[in-house]
């Protein structure tokens, strides 16, 4: 029996819960892929989950879970109904979300039309630091059809998601003003925005002009503030929780909650965005398998610049 080494959780709770083990190896179904992982990308929904945050997630009933979705590295092996993928093709993708996925393995099972081929000019520990933050942005502005020309603000842009989404945001011929502490003011002005705002100095709704898009990573009292600064008519789209519709009402705005969902076509093009030189990704730190859980400690710090990732070959 082939066996690998996963990192599972029993109960919610603190970084202890996290416990590696080893498990049989899954065989995959037929329209399924099994990736030999090389790397995982870490997010705050990592934390969340395993905290015990947000338990409607997975209920109570699915122990011992292992969590995690961004994936980078090559195919194990392949279902029977599967053409597109041949063994030892370097792929990477957001796998089973918002489902149990198992990432934090050695081994994972996808759908074969979940993930794409990995940049070619990424490492697979800055692939693996892609998926998520970057399809999030990417369906965000398609939901809230920004437009070229729109006044868009980003909140927390120094962030994970927040980085991308101001240069997806910019591709778009999109006007950006981002907010992000002072310490991350070169880091962020560096991505092209075109109004740089320190929360920390002012109020944000005191320091800029009307927007005609809002892109909330944050939630709570930010969320709520940003009505303040929509022109009419416009809208408010949030990964975080779902916003008062009475709030948008108030400011004849409306709002959006998105969920992030696999696609392969977008994966692709986010690739090629990659290997033009059109986005970057930023690394703030590369941990060992064996170190989830600090990795989990840093990303609950909520001051990560860009993303943090997991090392597993």
């Amino acid at each position: 029996m082939a066996t690998m080494q996963v990192v599972q959780i029993k109960r919610y709770g603190g970084i202890d819960e996290l416990v590696q083990v080893e498990v049989e190896r899954p065989e995959p179904a037929a329209d399924q892929v099994l990736i030999n992982v090389h790397a995982i990308g870490i997010n705050p929904v990592d934390y969340k989950v395993r905290a015990g945050y947000i338990p409607g997630f997975f209920g109570e009933n699915n122990f011992p879970l292992v969590l995690g979705w961004d994936v980078a590295g090559t195919i194990a092996a392949v279902g029977a109904d599967v053409s597109q993928w041949q063994v030892g093709d370097p792929v990477y993708g957001m796998v089973n979300f918002p489902t149990p996925a198992g990432a934090y393995a050695e081994y994972v099972l996808a759908p074969a039309s979940e993930v794409a081929p990995k940049p070619a000019s990424l490492s697979f520990e800055a692939a693996a630091a892609v998926p998520l933050v970057a399809l999030t942005a990417w369906q965000a502005f398609d939901a809230v059809d920004l437009q070229a020309g729109d006044r868009a603000l980003i909140h927390a842009a120094a962030g994970g998601v927040g980085h991308v989404a101001v240069q997806l945001a910019k591709l778009r011929g999109a006007h950006v003003i981002a907010t992000a502490s002072a310490r991350n003011e070169s880091f962020v002005r560096a991505l092209g925005v075109d109004q740089f705002v320190d929360y920390t100095a002012a109020l944000f709704e005191q320091q800029i002009e009307p927007v005609d898009v809002v892109f909330d990573t944050v939630g709570g009292e930010v969320q709520a503030r940003s009505y303040a600064v929509l022109k009419p008519h416009a809208g408010l789209v949030t990964i975080v929780g779902s916003p008062p519709e009475e709030l948008a009402a108030a400011h004849a705005g409306k709002s959006l909650s998105h969920l992030v969902h696999a696609d392969q076509a977008q994966l692709a093009a986010i690739a090629q965005l990659i290997d033009s030189q059109q986005l970057r990704i930023e690394l703030e730190q590369v941990f060992d398998f064996a170190e989830l859980g600090a990795a989990h400690e840093r990303m609950q710090s909520n001051r990560v610049r860009g993303k943090i990732v997991v090392k597993v070959i």
